[in-house]
């Protein structure tokens, strides 16, 4: 994007986080966490498993999309609550490696300080800037 567009949001001078690796955002409430083919095969690889064989045990389709599927807490299925750690953290999805560059979480001041209030690390440490922020928030739609 245009250095003069960027300027106009809300959030052109950056923000800051640095996960504290709580695993807060990989629990919680059903939802989803939204796979493409790439995400997949990375996934596959990383669990040494067939694409086919990994989306038949963790893969859902919603709609058109896909997400990975959850345990019945809401929990992601790579989420281990014993270490609270993910256990393919070197292959996560899109989604999780673009968090909390969202645009659910974008969208106003009011949003990112509702999200600053449940992540631990965000509104905190590092500076991202604007290129950095859009670059990850350009990568998926959540």
């Amino acid at each position: 994007m245009p250095a003069k567009k960027n300027s106009k949001l809300w959030y052109a001078d950056g923000l800051r986080f640095k996960c504290t690796g709580c695993g807060d955002c990989c629990t919680g409430a059903p939802g989803y966490v939204w796979v493409n083919k790439q995400d997949i095969a990375l996934l596959a690889a990383e669990l040494d498993m067939e694409v086919d064989d990994f989306e038949h045990k963790f893969v859902r389709s919603v709609g058109v999309r896909k997400s990975l599927v959850e345990f019945s807490s809401g929990d992601c299925v790579f989420f281990d609550s014993k270490s609270r750690k993910c256990e393919v953290y070197n292959a996560r999805p899109r989604q999780c490696r673009t968090w909390p560059f969202w645009d659910s979480n974008l969208k106003s001041p009011q949003a990112w300080a509702e999200m600053c209030e449940s992540c631990p690390g965000a509104g905190k440490g590092k500076l991202h800037d604007i290129e950095h922020i859009e670059a990850e928030r350009a990568k998926i739609k959540v």
